[in-house]
């Protein structure tokens, strides 16, 4: 399965998350990829969303929650997906770490081999395409934008 564009991957996830969001979780996105997607979900369910910035430097990726309140709550990440799986680790860890109750990963692609490296840092990782082996996501887009 291909997707036209990013919004495209959070339109088809949408539906996934849709017991989260009318349980109340928290909806935020990571990455620059992620803004479009997670936006996509969102206006899908008509729930907010909220970006986490993501800064990378010699120590790897890392994400920042600011003053962002997760204390207590459900959280779904929002990327468009994972390759290496190095961004969606440094999310759960920054979302975990601010307090969150569970944590969700929800992409459009997630290859079954990052998923196996990501499960212990998620409550649960949800996907549209699940191919088995990671491969560039530009792969499962048509544009990626």
């Amino acid at each position: 399965m291909r997707f036209a564009d990013l919004a495209d991957g959070g339109h088809r996830l949408a539906p996934l998350l849709a017991a989260a969001a009318e349980g109340g979780a928290l909806l935020v996105s990571v990455g620059e990829g992620g803004r479009v997607t997670g936006q996509a979900v969102a206006d899908e369910l008509g729930v907010a969303v909220t970006h986490l910035p993501t800064r990378r430097d010699e120590e790897g990726v890392q994400v920042l929650v600011g003053d962002l309140v997760l204390e207590g709550h459900a959280v779904v990440v929002v990327d468009d997906g994972v390759e290496t799986g190095t961004a969606a680790l440094a999310a759960a860890r920054a979302v975990r770490e601010a307090g969150a109750a569970s944590v969700v990963l929800a992409v459009p692609v997630c290859s079954r081999e990052a998923e196996s490296r990501l499960s212990p840092a998620y409550d649960d990782v949800l996907a549209v395409v699940r191919p088995l082996a990671a491969r560039s996501l530009r792969r499962h887009y048509e544009t990626f934008a």
